[in-house]
């Protein structure tokens, strides 16, 4: 299932490159492919990581990123809430869902990365930039891999405390869609999209960049009458994904050190300038400067 998202994603970039579409038509198209599956358990257990074959800022990549945020928003319906899929625009949440039934709404942010990325910071989980979304929502969630989230100490744990945003995983998602966790009357989500607040009255000073994934964790089964052994069961398949995702990943650039080797000496060259994008640099520096004007400035 998720090849055929992925080749949707590709489908409606095509249609994108052919000037067809704008970029919020091909999103929202996306989007009603994302809430026409069936069941989206598969998709949420894949979405976390970026297919190395989509290239780096192509229009593929940024149709994956606006996908994953329909495959959230698609997770929090299932979860018994009314969610949506903002259009495109800057400095603002991408999901924002509302309780049926509990006066209570949330922002939300799906992040996913390639198994290629190293060094991730504070800035690739934009803690504080989700915070500032939340405008007159009561929550926010951030919803990652599992095991994307620093393993011991980072600034984000703190400014998840701080800033009351939930450190959420897509992981955390998918056990709750097996388990068929729903909202209702009588049954809040509320409690954990909350988990930083109540947390923050708990944790010290010097121990707020501390790691809380397993406290969040205890608390979250203990909420959901789940238990640690279901939850490991699920990390443990997850693992096991990871590393069959990763053979085709490594498959895939495999495949590349071989497409470059048996290029000639010129087409390995032009391969390497569309890669350095270095006629693109050479226009953006003639467009700079074709538009200086000292007028413009002075009277």
């Amino acid at each position: 299932m998720f090849d055929e998202f992925l080749s949707e994603i590709v489908r409606v970039a095509g249609k994108l490159s052919d000037k067809t579409f704008s970029f919020v038509h091909a999103s929202k198209e996306l989007e009603k492919y994302v809430n026409d599956i069936d069941d989206i358990k598969p998709i949420v257990a894949a979405i976390g990581v970026i297919p190395e074959s989509i290239v780096h800022d192509s229009t593929e990549e940024k149709l994956f990123a606006k996908a994953s945020d329909a495959v959230l928003s698609r997770a929090f319906i299932e979860l018994g809430l009314k969610s949506v899929v903002l259009a495109e625009r800057g400095n603002a949440a991408d999901v924002v869902a509302k309780s049926k039934y509990h006066d209570y709404s949330l922002v939300g942010d799906a992040k996913a990365f390639r198994m290629s990325r190293t060094a991730k910071n504070q800035k690739d989980f934009k803690v504080e930039s989700l915070d500032g979304w939340r405008v007159d929502n009561n929550y926010a969630v951030l919803a990652s891999p599992y095991f994307q989230y620093p393993k011991k100490e980072s600034q984000i744990y703190k400014q998840a405390v701080d800033r009351n945003v939930l450190l959420f995983t897509w992981e955390h998602i998918l056990l709750m869609l097996e388990n068929e966790i729903k909202e209702t009357p009588d049954f809040s989500l509320e409690t954990i999209w909350n988990w930083s607040s109540g947390y923050a009255g708990t944790v010290s000073v010097a121990n707020s960049n501390k790691n809380f994934i397993r406290e969040f964790n205890e608390f979250f089964l203990g909420v959901l009458h789940l238990s640690m052994d279901q939850f490991k069961d699920l990390l443990i398949n997850d693992i096991a994904l990871l590393k069959q995702r990763s053979d085709s990943e490594k498959h895939f650039w495999q495949g590349k050190i071989q497409e470059i080797r048996s290029m000639t000496r010129e087409e390995a060259i032009t391969e390497l300038l569309i890669e350095k994008k270095i006629g693109s640099k050479i226009m953006t520096i003639d467009k700079y400067i074709g538009g200086l004007n000292a007028d413009r400035y002075t009277v």
